[in-house]
């Protein structure tokens, strides 16, 4: 049995997959780990070159080739979600590392410095690193994470989502979905905070400062449609945070409901411009 499992989600990056594979596949650890690929059914052959590192990895990678996208197909904001459920409930590790098939790591003591962290560290679910972020069209790279940020955070700051640090493809995290994804999540188009979320309330979050990854910026990547001007996708966020509440049996309720009245703020002054 794998202790961890890496989790790649993709649809239509035939040109970044091969990066992202060669990332995981890179990683030297002193444990057991196995690539959970899903391809939400990509039309740009994407899953060819998926198959070929499936045949020459056979007892690392496991590859889910979908016929057919999971969707939803509607509202776009939710795409991908169900492929993303899907392999959550196919990962066997007891922890989780999430790398989108646009992205990819570039340290290959990544997973083993994490691990052990947790692993020496009941009292933290999550882990992340810094990220370089770069470009699709060429604009100058920079860091993922501010200089100041937080050795450790906490679910009180996921919470109140004032500034979002969980580069995802920087993450380790223990896998407390071995029984499915809140009820909440389904709804949210916040996917991957929402799962950091669901981790942080059995514990803390530790930053690493070392650079151990890319985070991609590109034409079709989901950054595009979650928007700072998407009213739909800034009301599914605050009703996130609202249900949020009643799942956290009100112990939260005073910085949920500043969060909530942000975005009620927010959207009230799109909605007057238009």
């Amino acid at each position: 049995m794998p202790k961890l499992s890496v989790l790649v989600p993709t649809f239509n990056h035939h040109k970044f997959i091969a990066q992202t594979l060669e990332g995981a596949l890179m990683q030297k650890t002193n444990f057991d780990f196995e690539i959970v690929i899903g391809d939400d059914a990509s039309s740009d052959g994407n899953q060819l070159v998926i198959q070929e590192f499936e045949r020459r990895f056979p007892d690392k990678i496991r590859a889910f080739l979908h016929s057919q996208n999971l969707g939803p197909a509607s509202p776009r904001e939710l795409g991908g979600k169900n492929n993303v459920a899907f392999l959550f409930g196919a990962c066997k590790g007891d922890y989780i590392a999430l790398c989108e098939g646009d992205d990819f790591w570039t340290d290959p003591l990544k997973l083993q410095k994490q691990v052990d962290f947790l692993e020496n560290n009941q009292d933290y679910a999550i882990c992340h690193h810094q990220l370089s972020v770069i470009y699709e069209d060429n604009s100058p790279r920079h860091d993922f994470n501010s200089e100041n940020q937080h050795d450790t955070s906490t679910l009180s700051d996921l919470l109140e989502d004032n500034e979002w640090f969980l580069g995802t493809a920087s993450t380790v995290i223990r896998n407390v979905f071995k029984n499915g994804l809140p009820k909440w999540w389904w709804k949210s188009a916040s996917g991957d905070l929402g799962i950091f979320i669901e981790v942080a309330k059995y514990g803390k979050i530790k930053y690493f400062p070392e650079n151990m990854g890319c985070y991609r910026k590109h034409h079709g990547g989901m950054t595009n449609i979650h928007t700072p001007r998407n009213i739909f996708f800034l009301r599914n966020r605050m009703e996130m945070f609202e249900a949020l509440d009643e799942y956290f049996t009100f112990k939260h309720t005073a910085i949920l409901s500043k969060t909530v009245e942000k975005y009620k703020s927010i959207l009230e002054n799109l909605e007057a411009d238009h």
